[in-house]
């Protein structure tokens, strides 16, 4: 490659942030800490190429609350966050969870809900397998 620049390959902090669904000002700490490396373009703005990200990205997503508690799983999609709603109904119930920038919706047995202790503001975590997965390209 050439001399690093702004291109499809390199994010600004601030969009790398948003990628990971943290502040840019945890982005800067992680960069400064050496977590995950950056370059500067052009302008002197640092940029993080997109190989360094998904690596970074990787690393972070990698299985290890269900699995340190040895619970091991085979699902390693899991987002924590807050209950934000939850509508009970005669059998089931929807149960909405506010996980960084992502809201995550289920629907599960009215049973499991009340066992779990599913309420506004309880802390959740929505853990997802699905053999069907849909790509969007930002």
């Amino acid at each position: 490659m050439g001399q690093p620049g702004r291109s499809v390959n390199h994010y600004r902090i601030g969009e790398a942030a948003a990628m990971l669904g943290v502040s840019s000002d945890t982005m800067r700490r992680w960069v400064d800490a050496g977590r995950v490396a950056a370059e500067r373009d052009e302008h002197g703005h640092r940029i993080i190429p997109g190989e360094q990200l998904a690596a970074f990205a990787r690393e972070l997503a990698k299985p290890g609350a269900a699995e340190a508690e040895g619970r091991p799983s085979s699902a390693r999609n899991r987002f924590p966050g807050i209950v934000t709603q939850v509508v009970l109904g005669d059998v089931a119930a929807q149960v909405e969870i506010q996980a960084g920038p992502f809201r995550v919706v289920s629907l599960i047995s009215r049973d499991s809900a009340e066992e779990l202790g599913l309420v506004p503001g309880a802390p959740a975590i929505a853990v997802i397998k699905s053999t069907n997965v849909m790509i969007e390209r930002s």
